[in-house]
């Protein structure tokens, strides 16, 4: 049987399972599990996490941070802790650089949106995934309302204590889970496709970026759309779009777009192609169903005289 773990206040602490190039790395998830009053039960170099974590019978929050490892070793124990974690129900924090999006979202397949994405965090980005990820819980078992009433009790206390934390450390916030908003299928209304070169559409892209260059970053903020003009543009060369180019042009930090892109997918605008030459890979592309509705907007801005914007 695993054993529980306390904190100063006799509450029972959120217990998480580390794995990092070595045993002693993942210094910024250490400390802000520290922060977060967070238990360490367990720290795996890469290589070997996935074995010894599969003889737990406990289910702490993972967090991979995939710091110095090539791109093999990433992709390798993010698709191996990933299957894991579907099978035991575990909450996955997974922590890269830049170089690694292509190979961390590869290695997750169809199910990236059950794992949280950190690329390049910063202390408050961690606090907030180490915190979401406490409060889902885990493990199974019957629970009695009493239990519950209490855990929601202690779950309030403590997201206002993390709420102050991060309202010191950041100005902005970290963006935690949302409730997920009701999923809509976008019918796009019967309009003449319009003819539009990728060149206007790349036209386009570049004054939005004008903007930033004129008026300061991060006040015309819109991946979603960017994302989707990029892709339509390269869908017209057709031209495949790795995971990494396209956070690129969403003009967001990584982390952000891989949400949106995630998001994106859910909507069934967005699908993965595996690379058929590197399983370490995949592309990007729109749906059948975003195409339709992409040409029907256009349609319909030629219709009413509007610009494309």
């Amino acid at each position: 049987m695993s054993a529980a773990f306390y904190d100063a206040g006799g509450e029972p602490a959120p217990a998480f399972a580390l794995g990092s190039l070595h045993g002693t790395g993942a210094l910024d998830a250490r400390e802000a599990i520290a922060l977060l009053r967070g238990t360490i039960v367990a720290h795996h170099p890469l290589a070997e996490a996935p074995g010894a974590l599969a003889l737990r019978e406990d289910a702490p929050a993972i967090v991979l941070d995939l710091a110095g490892a090539d791109d093999a070793l990433a992709h390798d124990s993010v698709a191996a802790i990933d299957s894991l974690a579907a099978a035991r129900g575990w909450r996955v924090i997974v922590a890269f650089s830049v170089a690694q999006i292509d190979p961390v979202v590869a290695a997750l397949g169809e199910e990236a949106a059950a794992v949280q994405l950190l690329c390049e965090p910063d202390r408050a980005e961690w606090i907030g995934a180490l915190a979401v990820a406490a409060a889902r819980g885990g493990g199974g078992g019957v629970r009695s309302p009493e239990r519950d009433s209490e855990r929601l009790a202690r779950l309030s206390a403590e997201v206002a204590r993390i709420a102050a934390l991060l309202a010191q450390l950041s100005d902005g916030g970290v963006g935690l889970d949302r409730a997920e908003e009701p999923r809509r299928v976008f019918h796009a209304a019967p309009i003449a496709p319009v003819a539009i070169s990728a060149a206007q559409l790349r036209a386009v892209v570049r004054a939005r970026r004008l903007r930033d260059r004129f008026l300061g970053e991060g006040l015309f903020e819109d991946p979603a759309w960017d994302m989707l003009l990029d892709l339509y543009a390269s869908h017209l060369e057709r031209r495949r779009v790795s995971v990494s180019s396209l956070c690129i042009a969403a003009a967001v930090p990584p982390t952000t777009a891989l949400r949106w892109i995630t998001r994106l997918t859910e909507r069934r605008l967005l699908a993965r192609m595996p690379d058929p030459d590197d399983r370490r890979r995949v592309f990007i592309g729109l749906t059948d169903e975003a195409v339709r509705a992409l040409q029907a907007y256009l349609g319909a801005l030629v219709e009413a005289g509007l610009p494309l914007v």
